[in-house]
């Protein structure tokens, strides 16, 4: 059964020299037939808006859908408002890779009026909810769809940690960090530090060390089921950092644990009917150089 959308939100990389130009396309396609709310920094830069607009947390509650004009990082910031809400999502493509993002400006009005009129591949991503626990207390609960990074912050030392998997050890480690990644973040940081690209339909989480001092600690697929643990081995006292996506939990300390599982609420993306993952990779890792096929 066809969606009906009726109320259509805006959010923009304000800071692309290309997003002017956007926003307004968008805007002067739109305004005729949707009713249109946008963030206060992007109405902005659109001639004679009328429509509403909201704070960026306020946005995903009041539209039936969200499209995000930007890169993956602004696909990112606009995932994050989507999850109590659960309004689907739409990627504009402003930046320069943007697994996340698949429509083209030059693509813009023709494959957004065919998602509108309900012609469009649906998908469900999951994203990971971390919690830093101190004393026995939560002090700092956070989401990311990417990937959830444990890192050494402004010191030129490794940090030790150590893993439970469901209350089981899997390893102590001394590196730069580790990188704990849904099948979504398995194309983000998880790939340059080495980790496996993960078909998004799989139900699994991807940790990643990050220079590891001992070169036989891999990377290892888990369940996303699973509960992850982590702490550090009290040796001295470390600087570290969490980062939720791009998102930073700085000062955690040695005796701090972090748990991290899957978020119960997924988000929904919209996808061109012609979307395929296999030829995002061709084209954005540029696999099959070379080959017509």
């Amino acid at each position: 059964m066809p969606h009906t959308f009726k109320t259509v939100g805006i959010l923009g990389k304000h800071s692309d020299p290309k997003i002017k130009g956007a926003l307004n396309t968008l805007y002067q396609y739109l305004s005729p037939n949707y009713a249109i709310i946008i963030d206060v920094e992007s109405a902005a830069l659109i001639a004679d808006f009328t429509g509403k607009t909201y704070k960026l947390n306020g946005l995903a509650a009041h539209c039936d859908v969200l499209i995000a004009v930007g890169g993956d990082g602004t696909f990112l910031t606009a995932a994050r408002t989507t999850t109590q809400s659960q309004t689907p999502i739409i990627g504009i493509n402003l930046g320069r890779l943007g697994f996340l993002v698949d429509i083209y400006p030059d693509e813009l009005i023709d494959k957004l009026h065919a998602i509108l009129q309900g012609k469009f591949r649906e998908e469900k991503r999951y994203l990971l909810r971390t919690k830093i626990i101190r004393d026995h207390c939560i002090i700092h609960e956070e989401t990311a769809v990417n990937e959830v990074v444990v890192h050494r912050w402004v010191t030129p030392s490794m940090i030790e940690l150590k893993t439970c998997i469901d209350g089981v050890h899997l390893n102590t480690q001394r590196s730069d960090g580790l990188i704990i990644s849904t099948p979504t973040g398995s194309t983000a940081y998880s790939l340059s530090a080495g980790g496996p690209i993960v078909h998004p339909s799989l139900n699994a989480l991807v940790l990643v060390p990050l220079n590891p001092h001992t070169l036989s600690n891999r990377p290892i697929v888990v369940n996303d089921s699973a509960e992850i643990e982590i702490s550090f081995i009290k040796t001295e006292e470390i600087k570290a950092q969490v980062t939720c996506d791009h998102l930073a939990i700085p000062d955690v300390l040695i005796s701090d644990t972090i748990i991290i599982k899957k978020d119960p609420h997924p988000i929904t993306i919209l996808h061109p009917e012609s979307h395929d993952f296999y030829h995002c990779l061709r084209s954005k890792l540029n696999w099959s150089s070379g080959y017509h096929i």
